[in-house]
C-alpha cells in the first residue's frame, strides 16, 4: 500500500512540473544514445562497461557534422543512428533530386520523420559546399587535430583493500591488500585529420594497481596505441597497432561490444564497419597487430593478423624431459585488473595469434561477403566444463568461417550471415526490415545456434554472451498512429535445446518490450515503457532429487519525462517499478525514482549536470540500471539496489576554446546497511560510497 501510494504521489509531482513547465524549443534535447546504453548494461548485467567504440563516431561527428549532400553509404552506417532502407532511400533521393536544400527536406524521403531528423540533427548538416575529398600532407599538418585527455577518479571512502595489515597476516594471505593507491588513472592522446588519418595512444592504471613502482615499473598497466588511415586512394583503412573488426552479423569476427535488444525496436541488423582503429581501455576486446582494406570500385578485401598476449589461469599439466613443464590454461580471466598477486600471476599468461580476412562485394542495394579466422594459443585450453557447457572450446586452435548477405527489395531489406566452427557447430542469423512508410516499419528476426558451435571472437545479435545453444525468432514493431505518438514493441521467443548454466535440461525463455513515446515538441519527450522476461531455472523438491524448471519472471515499468524549461535549464524525471519472482517463491519488488537538473547557456562556459535519486530493492535480483551523464569516453550506468538514495553532478568549464575541465562527484547512501561490499577487499566500513572524478581536455 506505502508503496503505491508512493507511485501515485510521484506521478502527481511529475505531471504538475510539465503543466507549469515553460517549453523552450531551443533547449537541448535527448541524447539517442542513452536508452540503448541503459538496456545494454541491464543485458550485460554490469555497469562497468567501457562503451567508447559505441559512441566515439557521435562524439566526432559531433565537432565535425556529416555532410547529407556527400556522405557516402559507408559513411552514413558510421553514424548509426539510420537504418538501411533509410540510408537507401537518401542516397536514391539526391542521385534523382540533387543536393538537399534544406535538412527538413529529408520528411519528403521514405522512412524519414521528426524524430529521426531530431536525432541524428546534432551529429549532420546540409551545405553545397564541397568538403575536401582528397588527402594531402601539407593539409594533414596544417588542419589536423589533436586531442590529450588526463583523468583521475577514486572512491572518498577508505575500502579495506587500501588499510594497513602487519607483515604476518600478509605472509598467511598475499592477496588480503592491494598493491597499489586507490586512484584510476587515464590519459589519452589522438591525432586525426578529417576522416582521413588518425593516430594515438591511450593508456589506463585501474585502483589498486601500482604505478611506476613495483610490477608496473613502466607507469601505467595497460597502453593501447594505432597508427591509421581512411579513404587515401585504394586504401578503404589501415591500422597498425590496436583494431577492432567487424563483420557481417557478427558470427564469425566481431570484437568490442554492439547493441542488441533496446527500444529501437526494429533495429536489429548488426551495421558492420570493418576495420577500425581501437581506442577503448577494455584490455580484452580488441585485436593487436596489423589490418588493411583495399577497395576497388565495389569489392573490397580485407586482411588481419594479431598477436596479444591476454590473462589467463595456467596450471601444470604434465612434466616431459629434462623436468620441462607443460602448461595449459583452465580459465580467461577479463576484469583487466592487476592489483594483487594472484591477478599479477595471471597476467600475460597465454599468448594469442590470429589472422583472417574478408573480402566482399558491396552495393547500396545489394551485397554479399565471406570471412575466416583462425586463432592460435601458446597452450592448450583445459577448462573444466560443466556438463551444460561441455560443447565450449577447448583446445589449442580454432578456424571458423561464415558468408554474410544483404539486399533491398523495395522497402525490404533483408540480411544474414551463416558461419560453421572447426568442430563442424554452425551457427545460422538471418533477418528482414520492412518499412511501409514513415508511419510503420517491423522486423523478423531468426538465429540457430547449435549446441557445440565455438567462436571466441563473436558478437551478434542473441540472448546469450556468445552465440550457442540457441534457436529463436523476433517480432519487432515501430508504429507511429499519430504524429506526436510512437509505439515500439518487440516479442523474443526463444529455445534452448541444450542445457544452460542454473538449468540441467532443455528449457525455453521469452523477452517482451512494449514503449509508448510521446513528443509534443521537438525538445519535449515522455514515455512509458513496460518490459516481461521470462526463462526456466533449475531446481529440486525438498523430497526428491530429481531436477526440475520453474519459471523466472522479471517485469519493469518505467515512465520517463525530459523537457525544458527557459532557455538554459532542462528536466528530466523517471519512476520505475520491478517485480522479480520465481514461481515457487515471494515476489521481491523495487522503486526508483530519480530528478534531473542540467543547465547549459548559449555563450556560457559553464554547464552542469546533477540527479537526485531514491530507491528501493527487496535484493539484488530487482536492481534496476539508469544511464547517468558523465564525462567524455567515461561511462556511469550504475545499479540501484538495497534501500537509498544517489545524487551526483557533474560541471564543465570550457576554460578557453582549446582547454575544458570536468569535475564528477556521485554518492550513495545505503539505508540499510552500515557495511558496504562486506567481506570483500572493496568492503566499506560505513554506508555512502563516493567517487570523484576529474578530467581536463586540450585541443589543440
Amino acid at each position: 500500500m506505502r508503496t503505491m501510494r508512493f507511485i501515485l504521489s510521484v506521478l502527481i509531482l511529475l505531471c504538475s512540473q510539465l503543466v507549469f513547465a515553460q517549453v523552450d524549443t531551443t533547449a537541448a534535447g535527448e541524447d539517442p544514445l542513452n536508452q540503448q546504453i541503459e538496456v545494454l548494461s541491464e543485458n550485460l548485467g554490469s555497469e562497468d562497461v567501457d562503451l567508447t567504440a559505441l559512441t566515439e563516431n557521435l562524439i566526432y561527428y559531433k565537432s565535425h557534422p556529416l555532410n547529407l549532400n556527400t556522405a557516402t553509404r559507408d559513411e552514413l552506417i558510421d553514424l548509426g543512428l539510420l537504418t538501411e532502407i533509410q540510408i537507401s532511400n537518401l542516397i536514391a533521393h539526391r542521385e534523382r533530386f540533387g543536393n538537399l536544400i534544406s535538412i527538413y527536406e529529408l520528411q519528403a524521403i521514405d522512412g524519414f520523420d521528426l524524430a529521426t531528423i531530431y536525432a541524428i540533427l546534432p551529429y549532420v548538416k546540409v551545405t553545397d559546399r564541397f568538403d575536401a575529398g582528397h588527402f594531402s600532407f601539407n593539409e594533414m599538418f596544417d588542419n589536423g587535430k589533436h586531442e590529450i585527455v588526463l583523468r583521475t577518479q577514486t572512491i572518498a571512502e577508505q575500502q579495506l583493500g587500501y588499510t594497513d595489515a602487519d607483515s604476518a597476516s600478509l605472509a598467511d594471505n598475499p592477496n588480503a591488500r592491494y598493491l597499489g593507491n586507490p586512484y584510476r588513472y587515464f590519459a589519452r592522446y589522438r591525432f586525426t585529420y578529417g576522416n582521413f588519418v588518425s593516430w594515438g595512444v591511450t593508456a589506463e592504471k585501474d585502483a589498486g594497481e601500482e604505478f611506476f613502482k613495483g610490477t608496473q615499473k613502466r607507469g601505467f598497466d595497460f597502453y593501447s596505441g594505432h597508427l591509421a588511415i581512411r579513404n587515401i586512394g585504394p586504401v578503404k583503412a589501415a591500422v597498425l597497432g590496436d583494431y577492432q573488426v567487424s563483420f557481417g552479423q557478427g558470427l564469425v569476427a566481431w570484437t568490442g561490444y554492439a547493441f542488441g535488444k533496446t527500444s529501437f525496436t526494429v533495429n536489429t541488423k548488426r551495421n558492420a564497419l570493418g576495420i577500425r582503429p581501437y581506442t577503448s581501455v577494455d584490455e580484452n576486446r580488441y585485436f593487436r597487430g596489423a589490418a588493411t582494406t583495399m577497395k576497388f570500385g565495389a569489392f573490397e578485401a580485407t586482411a588481419f593478423y594479431s598477436n596479444k598476449w591476454k590473462d589467463a589461469n595456467v596450471s601444470i599439466s604434465d612434466t616431459i624431459g629434462n623436468d620441462i613443464e607443460v602448461l595449459e590454461i583452465t580459465s580467461f580471466q577479463e576484469t583487466g585488473l592487476h592489483s594483487t598477486p594472484a591477478e599479477i600471476a595471471d597476467r600475460r599468461a597465454l599468448n594469442e595469434i590470429l589472422y583472417g580476412g574478408n573480402i566482399s562485394f558491396r552495393k547500396s542495394r545489394y551485397g554479399f561477403g565471406i570471412t575466416g579466422i583462425h586463432s592460435q594459443y601458446s597452450a592448450p585450453l583445459n577448462r573444466s566444463l560443466a556438463l551444460y557447457s561441455q560443447f565450449q572450446f577447448n583446445g589449442q586452435q580454432n578456424t571458423v568461417a561464415g558468408a554474410d548477405y544483404y539486399f533491398l527489395i523495395r522497402n525490404f531489406s533483408f540480411f544474414g550471415e551463416a558461419a560453421r566452427s572447426a568442430n563442424g557447430g554452425m551457427a545460422v542469423s538471418n533477418g528482414v526490415l520492412i518499412s511501409m512508410d514513415s508511419r510503420l516499419a517491423f522486423t523478423v528476426h531468426q538465429r540457430w545456434f547449435s549446441k557445440d558451435f565455438q567462436n571466441l571472437h563473436a558478437n551478434a545479435f542473441s540472448e546469450s554472451t556468445f552465440p550457442v545453444n540457441e534457436n529463436a525468432i523476433y517480432f519487432g514493431v515501430q508504429a507511429k498512429p499519430y504524429r506526436k505518438f510512437t509505439i515500439s514493441s518487440y516479442y523474443d521467443m526463444i529455445r534452448y535445446p541444450w542445457m544452460t548454466y542454473q538449468n540441467d535440461a532443455p528449457s525455453q525463455a521469452f523477452d517482451f518490450l512494449l514503449q509508448v513515446n510521446f513528443t509534443p515538441d521537438k525538445r519535449t519527450d515522455m514515455y512509458f515503457r513496460y518490459r516481461h522476461r521470462n526463462r526456466a531455472i533449475g531446481t529440486t523438491d525438498e523430497d526428491s532429487d530429481i531436477a526440475f524448471n520453474i519459471p523466472l519472471n522479471q517485469e519493469n515499468f518505467r515512465f520517463h519525462v525530459s523537457y525544458p524549461v527557459g532557455k538554459s535549464w532542462k528536466l528530466k524525471n523517471r519512476i520505475e517499478y520491478t517485480k522479480f519472482y520465481p514461481s515457487n517463491e515471494e515476489a521481491v519488488d523495487g522503486i526508483l525514482f530519480y530528478q534531473d537538473v542540467t543547465f547549459k547557456k548559449l555563450g556560457s562556459p559553464v554547464s552542469f549536470t546533477a540527479r537526485y535519486a531514491l530507491f528501493q530493492t527487496g535484493s539484488f535480483d530487482s536492481r534496476m540500471y539508469a544511464y547517468e551523464n558523465d564525462v567524455p569516453y567515461s561511462f556511469s550506468i550504475p545499479a540501484y539496489y538495497g534501500k537509498g538514495s544517489r545524487v551526483f553532478f557533474l560541471v564543465n568549464w570550457d576554460v578557453t576554446r582549446r582547454f575544458e575541465v570536468w569535475l564528477r562527484v556521485a554518492q550513495f547512501f545505503w539505508y540499510d546497511r552500515n557495511v558496504i561490499s562486506e567481506g570483500s577487499l572493496t568492503e566499506i566500513q560505513g554506508n555512502t560510497k563516493t567517487e570523484v572524478k576529474v578530467q581536463l581536455r586540450i585541443k589543440l
